[in-house]
């Protein structure tokens, strides 16, 4: 592998492209490969063992392509998996885990909300934090349930699209939390529905992504490409479609020379 190797990116399905936007703003120089698990999505209610064998699989491909690090940008995934990709690959690995420390420290009223996956929330990285941070901070969870879906589909600000935000957050709400961590890459894609849920009630969203690009660029020090002469290559398990028009939702990207590639059977 060279500085010219490219990052591997890979998520249960395009709510990674919410790390990658990060990613792309603070290394714009560097060559990256995503991968959408689309066609498997969502990774929330599967056991450990399936996300586990999934994420080996994703790991193999973006090592065929060359990839000189791989950022988990999978709530549920780093959660289930990371530790043993770890143990048995040599390539670095960059995970997720919920914001909760920010969270607690940054809370007014002392409660926090985490909106999560089931897959996140039973997963030790969760625990463990909780445990670490939030020590003296009532912490309030949420499934996201029917999240992820809205975010495959492309579907973020519809009428419906509130409806279901507001049956997942309106809990944490009611427990007067000041902070909403946001614990799938999917629901940055959402953040527009969440304030207009969250109305008047002044909560801080927190969207992990950022730490995320920062801790790749951290990772890759001397190992950073310096030439402007770059690719983004987009592959999915499931429908191209939805990883292309999930690209276009970020404002001022030209994708005109991005390539787009389906591995749907």
């Amino acid at each position: 592998m060279t500085n010219n190797s490219p990052i591997g990116i890979f998520d249960s399905g395009v709510g990674g492209i919410s790390v990658w936007k990060e990613i792309v703003d603070l290394l714009p120089n560097e060559n990256i490969i995503y991968f959408a698990d689309s066609y498997n999505c969502p990774y929330g209610p599967k056991t450990d063992k399936e996300i586990i064998d999934l994420s080996r699989k994703i790991v193999d491909f973006l090592i065929s392509k060359n990839c000189k690090i791989i950022v988990v940008a999978c709530n549920t995934a780093t959660a289930a998996a990371i530790s043993i990709l770890r143990k048995e690959y040599s390539i670095p690995f960059v995970g997720l885990e919920p914001a909760v420390k920010p969270a607690a420290l940054n809370s007014k009223t002392n409660k926090i909300g985490i909106l999560a996956t089931e897959g996140t929330l039973r997963g030790n990285h969760f625990k463990r934090t909780s445990k670490t941070y939030a020590k003296n901070t009532e912490v309030h969870v949420q499934v996201g349930y029917g999240l992820v879906e809205l975010v495959e589909n492309n579907d973020v600000n519809s009428i419906n699209t509130i409806k279901i935000v507001e049956k997942c957050i309106q809990a944490l709400i009611d427990k007067n939390i000041d902070q909403l961590v946001l614990g799938c890459t999917h629901y940055p894609f959402l953040c527009d529905a969440i304030k207009k849920v969250s109305g008047s009630h002044n909560i801080n969203i927190i969207n992990p992504a950022p730490a995320v690009a920062s801790r790749t660029f951290n990772l890759l020090k001397n190992k950073r490409k310096n030439d402007k002469n770059n690719f983004y290559h987009f592959y999915s398990s499931g429908n191209i479609n939805q990883l292309e028009n999930t690209v276009k939702l970020i404002n001022n990207i030209d994708t005109t020379n991005f390539i787009f590639i389906s591995l749907k059977n």
